[in-house]
């Protein structure tokens, strides 16, 4: 019996076949399974959020089906193979983490940390990247709010970051200050008010950072709670024979209020 990777692997490589495989999967390209990797990447994160571990299972599975049909797309245009590109994460993990898997040893986080950031910027010399600027790595693709914790993070690595809490609190509020001084020009310029909230939620991001908190799952969550609530005043106004458009917005802020009441007692 297969190993159950080398079954994937073939099962991928009879959906591509050119004479007998699937035609959907016959057709596409690196480029066009980038945004099913996106997607398939969120669903993962969404099953976690949700804890619905059993749903969490499948949709992994979808994500390593993403990783084996790359592989295949690089093995017919002869690149590399998915052997190749577990033996590279292999290797790789393995030499980041000489105090796992050697005699090595280390003092600290900060010194396993000064380790990583070497091991990094050999393999950029060894890849001809020594060169590039410290933020030349980071994928212009991100999502933004990833992005720019990223950035701060990257940035921080060399000391360009403040030590305390207050002026990153400090600088929210002056982002916020900015925002409003746009907003009461006459007339608005639309190209300034969008750069201004651009760089009001860059201090938040970096606020987030700060306290340890990601920005990118801490909306997630936050995107989740507004929905559950809303769909519970939505309820709430069913229940009364009516819709949304029959009340104002101090009456669906009674019934908001009155859901967040509700999840506190059951908290």
């Amino acid at each position: 019996m297969s190993h159950p990777i080398e079954q994937l692997e073939k099962i991928m490589m009879m959906l591509r076949d050119p004479k007998s495989g699937c035609p959907w999967d016959i057709k596409q390209t690196f480029d066009t399974i980038v945004p099913h990797t996106i997607e398939e990447t969120y669903e993962v994160v969404d099953a976690i959020q949700k804890r619905d571990w059993g749903n969490l299972k499948e949709e992994l599975g979808d994500l390593l089906f993403q990783v084996v049909f790359y592989s295949q797309l690089a093995k017919e245009q002869n690149l590399f193979d998915l052997s190749e590109v577990i033996d590279v994460v292999n290797e790789k993990l393995t030499r980041r983490h000489p105090h796992v898997f050697s005699e090595k040893k280390f003092n600290s986080d900060a010194e396993i940390n000064a380790y990583w950031q070497e091991e990094k910027q050999r393999e950029k010399s060894l890849a001809g990247k020594s060169s590039e600027g410290v933020l030349s790595s980071i994928p212009d693709s991100l999502p933004a709010l990833m992005k720019a914790e990223k950035l701060q993070s990257r940035c921080a690595e060399y000391g360009f970051d403040w030590n305390t809490l207050d002026p990153v609190v400090g600088k929210v509020h002056e982002e916020i200050a900015e925002v409003l001084d746009e907003v009461k020009k006459t007339p608005v310029e639309r190209d300034k008010l969008e750069m201004e909230i651009g760089d009001l939620l860059f201090a938040v991001v970096n606020l987030s950072r700060h306290l340890d908190t990601h920005p990118e799952v801490a909306l997630s969550k936050a995107n989740t709670k507004f929905t559950h609530r809303f769909e519970a005043v939505e309820r709430l106004v069913a229940e009364r024979g009516k819709r949304l458009e029959d009340y104002d917005l101090e009456q669906l802020d009674m019934f908001w209020d009155q859901v967040k009441s509700q999840e506190m007692n059951k908290g």
